[in-house]
């Protein structure tokens, strides 16, 4: 089984056995942390402080069961801990935290703060000599959050080209499309206008395109970047997929199995 397989079965039997937990936009974001932790970020799971690690943000914290599978297959904690998310004393809980669960780089639950937590982290590995990369991603409804975009001016202003910012954007959020809640577009112009350098994937659950995407990003001198994914929420899960219900409520024990069925047949 390929490694987003995996993690989108660990995905829905870890919120089936929680009752509880956010599905879709972990989904949306599997093929992009896969990229990431698989592909391109320096760590090393028996030294997850190791200073010269690549660091990432999951600013949209409620995705933190994709995060999860990704650091669990990569080797920070057994795959059979996954089952522990959101139980009382769990090390998983539904939302990251970097004091209990190792590789977790920063505590996140309320949106819009994540970009300026990446910002510092690369500023602070400038200030120490240190090439590491920050990689922060981001939800669309988090878009909405006037901080993301005071970030966004600073990092450009500090050059800071350490910053590969991805957008999860799968124009859903919890009351409903991002069209119908707040509109959040042209997302890219935006980051453009702010003067970062942007690359635009129309499918961002297209691996090789994800891959190349990092490539041309660590690329990028003098500016950060911003990855903006075109992305399904529930991806992988026929019943899930661009469903808004989806986007908080977890899977029965009989919806649990077809949709390990689903991910299976991918």
């Amino acid at each position: 089984m390929s490694i987003t397989k995996r993690m989108r079965a660990h995905i829905v039997r870890m919120l089936a056995e929680a009752g509880s937990g956010h599905p879709g936009g972990s989904l949306s974001a599997t093929d992009i942390i896969a990229t990431l932790y698989f592909g391109h970020m320096r760590v090393d799971p028996d030294n997850p402080r190791w200073e010269d690690r690549d660091r990432l943000v999951l600013c949209k914290g409620h995705a933190a069961p994709a995060l999860y599978a990704a650091l669990a297959i990569r080797g920070f904690f057994p795959e059979e801990e996954l089952l522990t998310v959101r139980k009382l004393g769990s090390r998983l809980q539904g939302h990251p935290c970097m004091n209990t669960t190792p590789g977790v780089d920063m505590s996140t639950g309320s949106l819009g703060q994540g970009l300026s937590v990446a910002n510092g982290m690369a500023l602070a590995g400038r200030l120490d000599g240190r090439d590491y990369y920050v990689y922060a991603v981001m939800g669309d409804g988090e878009l909405q959050e006037g901080q993301v975009w005071e970030a966004a001016m600073s990092a450009a202003h500090y050059g800071l080209d350490h910053v590969v910012a991805f957008v999860d954007h799968n124009g859903l959020q919890i009351d409903g499309a991002n069209d119908d809640v707040m509109r959040v577009g042209p997302i890219a112009d935006k980051f453009r206008a702010f003067g970062w350098n942007v690359i635009e994937l129309a499918d961002g659950h297209d691996l090789e395109a994800l891959d190349d995407a990092v490539v041309r990003a660590k690329a990028s001198v003098g500016r950060p970047t911003a990855i903006v994914c075109e992305t399904v929420k529930g991806k992988g899960v026929s019943f899930m997929e661009n469903e808004v219900d989806w986007h908080g409520v977890a899977p029965t024990r009989e919806q649990a199995a077809a949709a390990l069925a689903d991910i299976e047949a991918l």
